[in-house]
């Protein structure tokens, strides 16, 4: 305690010193001016096509045909590749003879039928034979159209065969050679992926849980990739998925970018290091945030300076004619700097935001270079 006691004294009568060797206070100010205000958040991501499409078959074969490469360019409906027809075209005939055979079935099941049913109506044969005509007749008639259906799905299967683009694009990925064998069993296998349209891209970046509550729909962002790392892009939040996936205990949400690509600099999976502009407000009066946190120092004041205080939850002070004047004001968003003046004090306006005795910044200086590692001692408030 008395160690203490000891040092109060010293620093108090180097104060009282200082005041009586009239040693020189200077003022830090700042002009209360127009300023854009923005925070953001950084996140990394993977640059991928806005529609990309995989392209499978429904049918088992061996690829007989291919008719393009990576980086091919394809329209919808072109054809893109093809399975070996033999076996599907022997369905086909077979299905077809099928329903050959049944329809002559039903020809002469409808003519026995209508024999039976004139005989029956004379009384010349009995009921029992003439509805066993008659069912005869209709199995034979649907006979024929399960034939038909056979017809049918053979004739889809052989064109299943006929791979064509779904859209126009650029082919991404080729999976298959030709002469390999596709098995189309509980899983459709993929032959090419088809990018729509490259000039128009996105971005999947995951953004952790403690940051998405500030995400929304249209908000500004930039990204870079490694590929050109002397260029910025630039897109907007088109989405914020709801869905969460937890990795290691951390859990992150999918938010989507858009990414225009006119220069097709971008290439699906490049990693993008995303920020994303939470808040922008721009050309709006701004203040230092340590201006907020200044107050004069009453046992620095020289004689005839005297302090006018006001009320208020956010005060900044001014110097004019040796009176320090507070002034309440209204604030709104702050980035961390600056902070945003609403109300209480004029554009231009000159606000105090530190004090400085002479001599203390050689001294700070001296101290600094003597020992790196300490920190800068900072100027005394109250």
């Amino acid at each position: 305690m008395k160690t203490i006691n000891i040092l109060t004294v010293f620093a108090l009568t180097a104060i009282l010193t200082a005041c009586d060797s009239e040693q020189k206070v200077t003022y830090s100010t700042a002009t209360v001016a127009k300023n854009n205000i923005q925070t953001s958040i950084t996140a990394t991501g993977t640059i991928e096509p806005v529609t990309e499409v995989e392209v499978g078959t429904q049918v088992s074969g061996i690829i007989d045909k291919i008719y393009v490469d990576y980086n091919s360019e394809v329209k919808k409906g072109q054809v893109i590749a093809e399975l070996d027809k033999t076996n599907l075209l022997s369905e086909l005939a077979s299905a077809q003879s099928n329903l050959s055979n049944a329809q002559s079935e039903l020809t002469y099941q409808k003519s026995n039928y209508n024999r039976y049913k004139t005989l029956y109506e004379k009384g010349l044969v009995s009921a029992n034979d003439f509805e066993s005509a008659k069912l005869s007749y209709e199995k034979a008639q649907q006979t024929v159209k399960v034939q038909q259906q056979s017809v049918t799905k053979a004739q889809t299967n052989l064109g299943y065969a006929t791979i064509t683009a779904p859209i126009d694009g650029v082919v991404l990925s080729k999976e298959v050679e030709e002469g390999q064998t596709v098995a189309a069993s509980m899983t459709t296998p993929t032959l090419f992926i088809i990018a729509q349209d490259l000039t128009d891209m996105r971005v999947i970046a995951d953004i952790d849980e403690a940051d998405i509550g500030g995400v929304k729909e249209g908000q500004r962002v930039t990204f870079t990739v490694d590929a050109y790392p002397d260029d910025t892009f630039e897109g907007r939040v088109t989405q914020v998925r709801q869905e969460a996936t937890t990795e290691s205990n951390v859990v992150t949400y999918e938010v989507v970018i858009s990414a225009p690509n006119d220069d097709m600099k971008l290439k699906p999976g490049l990693t993008a290091s995303v920020t994303i502009f939470t808040l922008e407000k721009n050309n709006v009066l701004t203040v230092p945030n340590k201006a907020l946190r200044f107050v004069p120092n009453e046992a620095l004041l020289k004689d005839g300076q005297k302090i006018e205080s006001a009320e208020g939850e956010h005060i900044v002070w001014t110097l004019d004619n040796n009176t320090f004047k507070a002034h309440a004001v209204t604030i709104g968003t702050t980035n961390g700097t600056y902070t945003e003046i609403v109300s209480g004090i004029s554009e231009g306006t000159k606000v105090l935001t530190d004090f400085n005795v002479d001599g203390s910044e050689e001294e700070e200086e001296e101290e600094t270079a003597a020992n790196p590692f300490m920190p800068r001692p900072g100027n005394k408030k109250k």
